[in-house]
């Protein structure tokens, strides 16, 4: 049983943008990446009322980093599938667990208390997650 509805072609793609957004974190960073995205698709609150899948997740304008990044256009291997698979059927990892936002501060830098106005969530490895205010995106809760 999937979270989110989806096709074995968005599963493909949760899992190019996780390798391409976290693979130096391995496979609990990747796994937060995802819960990021299938986040953004059941959210229907702030800049995310209109992403309803993992396609429009993904490809919001100026979102994700990583679909740039030539780690995001090739196909991704059995054990990435198999992260996007663990994401789709609802397994959460903090502090991503209610998350709607990740970023990776430069080099010597702290987490922020706030990114986008929303509250610091916590961190894993080089990435600072945030969630939504409280009572905001009651769909994450």
């Amino acid at each position: 049983m999937s979270v989110i509805k989806h096709t074995e072609k968005e599963r493909d793609l949760l899992a190019r943008l996780m390798r391409a957004e976290a693979v130096g974190e391995g496979d609990l960073g990747m796994l937060m990446v995802g819960n990021v995205v299938v986040n953004r698709g059941l959210a229907n609150c702030l800049t995310f009322k209109n992403v309803r899948t993992i396609t429009d997740a993904i490809y919001q304008a100026n979102q994700f980093s990583g679909t740039e990044s030539p780690l995001f256009f090739s196909n991704p291997t059995t054990t990435e599938r198999n992260l996007a698979d663990r994401v789709l059927r609802g397994e959460y990892y903090y502090p991503a667990t209610h998350a709607l936002w990740f970023y990776a501060p430069s080099a010597g830098a702290g987490c922020k208390g706030n990114w986008w106005d929303q509250p610091y969530a916590g961190s894993y490895k080089g990435h600072c997650f945030y969630n939504p205010q409280p009572g905001v995106c009651v769909e994450l809760y």
